[in-house]
């Protein structure tokens, strides 16, 4: 499959300039043959939490007009990214995943909050696992800092997920930690690593280099430092393979993990 990656530039606070620019991608990523595409986390709003009041999409009502119809129209799985909602008063970190008909397959509010953004005092956190599958592909969705918990990513592939796509603002201080913890993320879990990070060209600090791995650990692409669309040729058979060649699930004693794990 051909993995359209969306490095995007997000505009801090400029809604309508973020979702001119995001259409304007996705329908270049599509027209590049792309038949799947990956947005970056908070891509509608950038991390304006202080105005979430003002900026959040109400009931994600806009974010999954938008995202159901380039899905439909242009036939093509869209995960995307995440966008900030405000649902019953509360505002969330939500990833909408879209099939290739235009059908709403999933919906993901952010579990893991970054305290060191004060992303626990303007946002609430989700508490349910993001599965899914689109056509024969059965994956997992999580959002940035989620990568930290190896646990959490684990739990979804312990539930069938081949394929974890990562949506992120990751900070170019600590980009050595995300290439790490995503490459550590696709052995351990021996699936596909699909994350796609964002850039900024101004005074906030993020500098892309996104990663597409492979369950082995090799890496088939990762992003410049500067806004980039890359399709990406994926074969997901890859996944069957490696696990036959170390059966890590065959040999896990979750029995003994129980024990050991602190709640």
């Amino acid at each position: 499959m051909k993995i359209g990656c969306i490095q995007m530039d997000v505009r801090f606070a400029k809604v309508e300039q973020n979702f001119a620019h995001a259409e304007e991608l996705i329908r270049e990523a599509a027209s590049k043959g792309a038949e799947l595409v990956i947005l970056p986390e908070m891509w509608n709003t950038g991390y304006a939490l202080e105005k979430l009041g003002e900026l959040a999409d109400k009931e994600g009502a806009r974010s999954q007009a938008f995202l159901q119809g380039l899905a439909s129209e242009l036939g093509i799985h869209i995960v995307g990214g995440s966008v900030a909602t405000e649902k019953d008063g509360k505002f969330y970190n939500t990833m909408y995943v879209y099939d290739n008909e235009g059908k709403l397959v999933s919906e993901y509010n952010k579990v893991h909050l970054f305290r060191l953004m004060d992303e626990d005092k303007y946002l609430e956190s989700g508490n349910e696992m993001n599965r899914f599958a689109l056509g024969d592909i059965e994956a997992g969705g999580v959002i940035c800092y989620d990568i930290r918990f190896p646990e959490w990513l684990r739990a979804h592939a312990l539930a069938g997920a081949n394929v974890l796509f990562v949506s992120a603002q990751w900070p170019t201080p600590r980009v050595d930690h995300w290439k790490t913890l995503l490459q550590a993320r696709a052995i351990e879990n021996q699936c596909f690593v699909i994350a796609v990070n964002r850039i900024s060209r101004k005074v906030e600090n993020f500098n892309g280099q996104s990663m597409v791995i492979e369950p082995w650990g090799e890496v088939l692409w990762t992003g410049a430092e500067n806004e980039e669309l890359a399709i990406v040729d994926v074969d997901f058979s890859k996944v069957e393979e490696v696990r036959g060649r170390i059966p890590v699930y065959d040999d896990r004693r979750p029995g003994l993990y129980a024990g050991v794990v602190e709640e």
